[in-house]
């Protein structure tokens, strides 16, 4: 039986999917803009940043960086092409392949990342209230752990 969602329902998944929609088309147009960089090569990027040594297998840079494999290898390719990063071999899993930051990598992360932080402030950040804030942290992390808890909920894929 379908649970058809009500006027209010309605109202707050369509208003959280402008939001959504909107946000994301902000910060993309900001990183293209600025550092020539897609959102999800960024992402790609400030993973690795964040890592020990600056590499992680690319499985797990998928599931970090919410990629596909797939997804995630053109986006490596691509990063890889201008040098930005490497793809090396795992070195105690020989079927296994990390990727690498390059330090040309890190620079061009090291001079996206101001622009980028200053739009995730202006779009964001600067729209809610402290105790918003916190709320939307809140409210983001429990869909988060709904979605990990139930693993049959729709994925579109």
């Amino acid at each position: 039986m379908t649970r058809w969602l009500t006027r209010e329902e309605q109202q707050a998944w369509r208003a959280f999917l402008e939001a959504h929609r909107l946000l994301f088309e902000r910060l993309e147009r900001q990183l293209q803009r600025d550092a020539g960089l897609a959102h999800s090569d960024y992402e790609v990027l400030v993973r690795l940043s964040e890592a020990a040594g600056h590499r992680l297998r690319m499985s797990e840079l998928a599931e970090a960086a919410m990629s596909s494999r797939s997804r995630l290898s053109h986006a490596v390719a691509r990063l890889e092409s201008i040098g930005w990063v490497r793809r090396e071999q795992c070195p105690n899993d020989r079927r296994g392949t990390e990727a690498v930051l390059t330090d040309a990598g890190f620079d061009a992360l090291a001079a996206a990342a101001p622009g980028h932080v200053e739009a995730v402030r202006a779009a964001l950040l600067d729209a809610v209230s402290s105790a918003e804030l916190v709320e939307l942290g809140r409210l983001s992390t429990a869909i988060v752990h709904h979605l990990d808890a139930n693993p049959d909920c729709p994925s579109g894929e």
